[in-house]
């Protein structure tokens, strides 16, 4: 059995630009702290990954700081808050790495379709506020499929972690104060992630130590991750600027096309929203996602139930709940999510397995 691996927003294959330079790093011997030759030769490759991280999400290149991991970088920015008023609130639909430390218990801004109250600054309290750029369940995107900015009493951090890599990374009249993003999502190896700070200060540090990171974190820095983070997001970069994944989203629609057809109880989550194009929320009322989870893996097919920082936890979707659904449509859900390597082949052989899997459902609750 030839497996299809269709869980992109939990981890993507590592693309071949970023093993080469992985590899090719591993020969580097020198510290990139130390001043000599070799430890030169170190700083410069991370300067490079520096600048194609930069490059890829539209930003100076010294407003990159690399981290461990999009976790580690939304920790950080959430350790900032007394920058921006001292408290600090995530949108319930916020992945768990900014959730967690919301200290304010906010309504939800979304209707059904996970579209956004035109007024929801004004429910929030002034403060640090966490917003996606694009929810790692749905796809489901911002208003005007930008980074969510900052405004008067109001700072932002962004999660672009799913945004990078798959859509031009765009900002309004006015960027956040911190975005985050991971490298694991883009093609890059897992372990290293990156904080971008917009803000005019440099952010007080959680590690300190040797300085590192231009004092804002501490350690000596990942520099095979990082050099994969660079290239990967270089890569990816290319792919989004080439318009790879306007094909991919042909498939996406016609995965749901193909279900559509076949059941006319199964929604598709966002679906009248603006989406990423690879992501599909399917939510089919009364057969868990666990079960289908479960049922498509044996079948060949590797799906999730929600975020991979979740999904093993047997519960509701946080984010369909947040959104309207009862519990039980919540656990009723799937994520399915494309990557560059996709077939039209495969999601037709995916939406052929699937059907067949509601069919026999069906009649065991008959």
């Amino acid at each position: 059995m030839v497996r299809v691996y269709l869980d992109h927003n939990a981890t993507t294959p590592l693309r071949a630009e970023a093993r080469d330079a992985m590899i090719a790093a591993m020969d580097v011997v020198g510290n990139p702290s130390s001043v000599h030759a070799e430890g030169r030769a170190a700083k410069g490759l991370v300067e490079k990954a520096r600048a194609q991280v930069a490059a890829l999400v539209g930003c100076r290149v010294q407003q990159v700081i690399f981290t461990s991991s999009a976790t580690e970088a939304a920790a950080l920015s959430v350790a900032q808050k007394g920058r921006h008023g001292g408290v600090f609130a995530a949108l319930p639909t916020e992945h768990d790495c900014l959730g967690v430390w919301s200290e304010v218990a906010l309504a939800s801004v979304y209707d059904l379709s996970g579209r956004v109250d035109p007024a929801w600054r004004e429910t929030l309290p002034p403060g640090l506020i966490a917003v996606s750029a694009a929810n790692s369940e749905t796809g489901v995107m911002a208003p005007g499929s930008a980074v969510v900015g900052s405004s008067p009493g109001k700072a932002v951090v962004c999660d672009i972690t799913q945004m990078a890599g798959k859509v031009p990374v765009v900002y309004g009249a006015q960027t956040p104060s911190y975005a985050i993003l991971s490298a694991h999502k883009l093609g890059g190896p897992k372990g290293i992630g990156a904080l971008i700070n917009f803000t005019a200060d440099d952010p007080e540090p959680m590690l300190k130590g040797g300085g590192q990171e231009m004092n804002r974190r501490s350690g000596t820095e990942n520099m095979i991750g990082i050099a994969g983070f660079g290239a990967g997001a270089e890569a990816a970069g290319r792919d989004v600027a080439a318009g790879r994944w306007e094909e991919i989203a042909e498939f996406r629609n016609i995965l749901e096309l193909s279900l559509e057809a076949g059941s006319n109880k199964t929604i598709f989550v966002g679906k009248a929203a603006a989406r990423l194009p690879n992501t599909s929320c399917i939510l089919t009322e009364g057969w868990k996602g666990e079960t289908q989870v479960m049922q498509m893996d044996l079948a060949g097919f590797a799906i999730s139930a929600g975020s991979a920082c979740s999904s093993g936890k047997v519960k509701a979707s946080r984010v369909l709940t947040a959104m309207g659904f009862d519990e039980t449509q919540a656990a009723s859900a799937i994520r399915v999510s494309l990557g560059l390597e996709t077939t039209r082949d495969e999601v037709l052989r995916f939406a052929d397995a699937w059907l067949a899997k509601l069919r026999k459902h069906e009649q065991r609750a008959a």
